[in-house]
């Protein structure tokens, strides 16, 4: 590889990292509990995306891009960690009709507090579904999340419409037992 290919492949990665750095971290987050595995998987998305930038084109944007790295970095993150643990992943269906993930608290739950139930509901979906919602939440349109997860943008907003459903219901009800 040329020195100015490699200069334009540091560059795009530098800017991506910069742009889209905290957009990993939440990413990684929702992928994976273990703090030190989550560094890991850190560290694995932005040498994906390093070496990615050798083949970028432009033919999509820098986040869509990005998005597509990371989530795929992320989906054998946690295939791999199936197969080593036998983990059994749940469907959409299953986290709606399970109990609340975390023990009813005080009636009013901070902002992080729902931030970390929402970590854990979206920690518990299949990662399809993941690598769904997880774009959805950065602010991405079904368009984007369906090209970066290998479905037709109708698939990614039916999957959204049902995962947010599900979610809000399922908050809805952690208020509820809270109150009591």
């Amino acid at each position: 590889m040329a020195i100015s290919a490699i200069h334009r492949q540091d560059e795009l990665y530098g800017d991506a990292a910069q742009t889209y750095g905290a957009a990993i971290d939440r990413l990684a987050r929702a992928y994976e509990a273990d703090s030190d595995r989550r560094r890991d998987l850190v560290q694995e998305i932005h040498v994906a995306l390093w070496r990615s930038f050798e083949a970028f084109d432009g033919r999509c944007s820098m986040r869509t891009w990005v998005y597509r790295v990371a989530h795929n970095v992320a989906a054998t993150h946690v295939i791999r960690d199936q197969r080593a643990n036998r983990r059994e992943w749940v469907s959409i269906e299953a986290v709606e009709s399970r109990s609340a993930i975390e023990p009813a608290g005080e009636a009013d739950l901070d902002h992080r507090r729902a931030l970390a139930r929402l970590t854990a509901m979206i920690q518990q979906l299949k990662p399809l579904d993941r690598q769904v919602i997880v774009p959805y939440l950065e602010g991405m349109d079904a368009a984007s999340i369906g090209e970066i997860s290998g479905i037709s943008a109708r698939n990614a907003a039916t999957k959204i419409h049902r995962i947010k459903a599900i979610l809000a219901r399922r908050f809805q009800e952690g208020a509820r037992t809270d109150e009591q």
